[in-house]
């Protein structure tokens, strides 16, 4: 069975997590086959968006318990590889030009919820169930939430829900920032649908752009950002989006 399942129609790479009937959780071989669908998916010429959500409901449980434990009778290099792919995985969000959009549904806990968080956007249904819930087995986390959390939501606000493990809603998630629509369970699937497919009509080189400057931005002064933005703005509209851009401004009040 490919524990990642892909499909590409009409500019949307979708990627699904395949283990449904164990909530989609982590292995090692779930990882490295997650890492090559991005990168493949995503860096397909006729996809503008890729879609990451999970199979039978939930988005992705964390790490496979068993298999954790059989790795770690093997010691810390037979262990390492579990988070080493996991981590590589979520990379490739940003190693991808076009944007990647989280799914999620049902469960996202601990590497379901490092997932979101590497994400480029996350769409939720209002009752999904979300927390970083290492701290409740005595745990930490290994995929990312201890860099990534604090990043999202300040510092305040990570160390609460890590060191609680309390449990969010697709609800409380956007309240927080750590996800942009939430949607009622009966209309996740179509806001979702609707969402991706809005994306994937977009002009692919500003949509580019746009997810290139964010990411460029973060790592940056807040002034080379903004030299780099005018760079950009200008090379695109001089470089052929001009025409076409100036005619939408004009019927931007139409719409």
């Amino acid at each position: 069975m490919n524990l990642v399942l892909r499909d590409v129609a009409d500019g949307v790479g979708a990627i699904t997590l395949n283990r449904p009937e164990q909530m989609n959780a982590l292995t090692v071989q779930l990882g490295v086959e997650l890492e090559r669908a991005i990168l493949e998916v995503g860096g397909a010429p006729g996809v503008n968006v890729v879609l990451v959500r999970g199979a039978g409901g939930n988005f992705c449980a964390g790490g496979d318990f068993n298999e954790v434990e059989s790795l770690r009778a093997g010691g810390p290099d037979a262990l390492r590889p579990l988070f080493v792919a996991f981590r590589r995985a979520c990379d490739a969000v940003a190693r991808i030009q076009v944007p990647v959009v989280a799914a999620v549904e049902g469960v996202a806990m601990a590497g379901g919820f490092e997932l979101m968080q590497a994400s480029d956007i996350v769409l939720v249904s209002d009752d999904a169930k979300i927390a970083d819930n290492h701290i409740k087995f005595g745990m930490i986390p290994g995929g990312g939430s201890t860099q990534r959390l604090s990043r999202l939501v300040g510092r305040q606000e990570a160390m609460g829900l890590l060191l609680s493990g309390d449990r969010l809603s697709g609800l409380d998630a956007v309240r927080r920032g750590l996800a942009y629509r939430s949607f009622s369970p009966a209309e996740f699937s179509g806001g979702v649908r609707q969402f991706v497919t809005n994306l994937a009509g977009r002009r692919r080189e500003a949509l580019i752009s746009i997810k290139r400057l964010v990411y460029t931005g973060l790592a940056a002064p807040l002034d080379t950002g903004l030299e780099r933005e005018i760079d950009c703005v200008v090379d695109h509209i001089c470089g052929g989006a001009g025409q076409n851009g100036a005619t939408a401004f004009r019927q931007r009040g139409e719409s």
